[in-house]
């Protein structure tokens, strides 16, 4: 196949900020995460668990549903915890821009 094939939905580039962090929960659960700061997602965070390799789009919305960190990085429900009490100091709120 060649390349002129495919047909593009989007292919841009943009500036990011990363931010490496590593910690160690209460229930000594280690977290490896890198967190990308970009200007797609209406301000949410790319959050990518270094260990496992499961990326998710997580905003302030996100952290609130029910299920979503569980789902999203397979862990229990007490490892979720610990991940989002961290999430809330990292993510800020959604911002709608189109």
């Amino acid at each position: 196949m060649q390349l002129p094939d495919y047909d593009f939905m989007s292919d841009s580039t943009e500036q990011t900020s990363t931010r490496f962090v590593t910690f160690i929960t209460p229930s000594l659960k280690r977290f490896d995460l890198a967190i990308l700061t970009t200007n797609r997602f209406y301000g949410k965070k790319l959050i990518t668990d270094l260990q496992s390799g499961r990326t998710a789009i997580v905003g302030q919305d996100d952290l609130d549903e029910e299920g979503y960190l569980e789902y999203a990085y397979k862990l229990t429900e007490e490892e979720a915890a610990e991940l989002r009490q961290f999430l809330e100091l990292v993510v800020g709120t959604v911002n709608f821009t189109d």
